[in-house]
């Protein structure tokens, strides 16, 4: 319960920053597509760079301690974005590098947070758990873009960031209040160098029947989902004339529908099993999310269509995404699995997400910011088509899936 509290309170925070980072560089800043992209590129390239060796120590050392002194190193980063604002020096070369240092120990918590909640919880609750977490991403998703989109206007974007700050802080108090003793890491008979461990963990992505496909799919998926990273605040504002309080609105619609759809993830896994659940919600998101790309014609239409496919699209990969992490938690064994998350995480935000993020600098350049929220669209759906043709679709439990040593 105090993780789940403070993650909520944590992810509420973060998605206030999310909406409020870009709209300091666009109307403070005033930042363009090329600048909009290395504010992705920043945060991709700290996954890049520390991905691995977060997994590895992830796998080395206790987990609790590195989720609370990345929340804790986090929260004073984000405090200097208000405090140089107010001191007349915010420049976007500050934004870039805050974003950097906050995604090299955002990689860390990301490494580590998956592979501590089986060993708080058992692996026989993790669906459960990650139902319940996926939550508090859902509450944040409903209520973080409006009130990021209404702090921007009320107080301006840099002090809206203060409340990420704050609520990393609070994420920070609630990892030291649990009690619960974490189980020791295993014994290590020998010492082994850490490029070892690196490759181990490398090596059982690369031969494992589901991690390959996930892992493929999820490459392609973040180039295409960076097109919308950089250009779908652009997209909304200055192509489809939204206020950012109407950006923040339709943001949180995604938020209503993830809500949703962590409600329904448990009993929707079990009806159709693991795999089945993932590639069918995953369908269905990117059958709704065509509608981004066409959205057009008076205020209230173009709204609307952009308003549908946060809502329904996110509830879907909501259950999508709990599937997903489910089955890499019950198939992964726990002296690795910090290991796998990071080269996963590597490989999606830490090498797709910022060759994307260039890419769709240049393509909005050449065919217009629609075009490039129209490629961003069909990448994300023909990449469904790698776990169509993989193994998934048979896997309905983890002990499906077999054992690679």
């Amino acid at each position: 319960m105090k993780l789940w509290a403070g993650q909520t309170v944590s992810e509420l925070g973060s998605v206030v920053t999310r909406t409020a980072v870009p709209l300091v560089a666009l109307l403070v800043l005033g930042a363009g597509p090329t600048e909009m992209a290395w504010i992705v590129v920043s945060a991709s390239l700290a996954v890049l760079l520390v991905g691995f060796l977060a997994g590895a120590w992830v796998d080395r050392l206790r987990r609790r301690p590195l989720l609370i002194w990345a929340d804790a190193i986090r929260a004073v980063l984000l405090f200097s974005i208000p405090a140089a604002y107010l001191a007349g020096v915010l420049r976007l070369e500050q934004l870039y590098v805050v974003v950097f240092l906050e995604g090299c120990l955002g990689a860390l918590f990301d490494a580590a947070y998956p592979a501590y909640v089986p060993s708080l919880i058992g692996v026989d609750r993790v669906v459960e758990g990650n139902s319940k977490l996926a939550t508090s991403s859902s509450l944040a998703e409903i209520g973080g873009p409006g009130l990021g989109g209404g702090l921007v206007q009320l107080i301006g974007a840099p002090f809206a960031i203060l409340i990420d700050a704050i609520s990393f802080v609070f994420s920070a108090i609630s990892l030291v209040l649990i009690r619960s003793p974490e189980p020791p890491r295993p014994t290590r008979a020998s010492p082994t160098p850490m490029r070892h461990e690196i490759l181990e963990g490398l090596q059982l992505v690369r031969r494992h029947p589901v991690l390959v496909p996930l892992t493929l799919r999820s490459v392609i998926a973040h180039v295409a989902g960076s097109f919308y990273g950089v250009l779908y605040t652009i997209y909304l504002i200055d192509d489809l004339h939204l206020s950012p309080f109407l950006l923040g609105v339709v943001v949180s619609a995604g938020g209503v529908g993830s809500l949703i759809g962590s409600f329904f993830a448990s009993r929707v896994i079990a009806r159709l099993g693991f795999g089945p659940a993932l590639i069918w919600t995953a369908t269905g998101a990117s059958i709704v999310g065509v509608l981004t790309p066409l959205a057009g014609g008076p205020l209230l239409l173009a709204t609307l269509m952009v308003f549908l496919p946060q809502l329904i699209g996110d509830g879907l990969q909501t259950i999508e995404g709990v599937a997903e992490l489910s089955l890499i938690q019950g198939v992964i064994p726990d002296r690795i699995l910090g290991r796998v998350n990071a080269t996963l995480e590597v490989f999606s935000h830490g090498i797709a997400y910022p060759i994307g993020a260039l890419t769709a600098a240049v393509v909005a350049g050449w065919i217009g910011v629609r075009g490039g929220i129209a490629i961003g669209w069909a990448g994300m759906a023909v990449s469904i088509l790698l776990l169509v043709l993989s193994p998934l679709p048979r896997v309905r439990q983890p002990s499906d899936v077999p054992a690679v040593d």
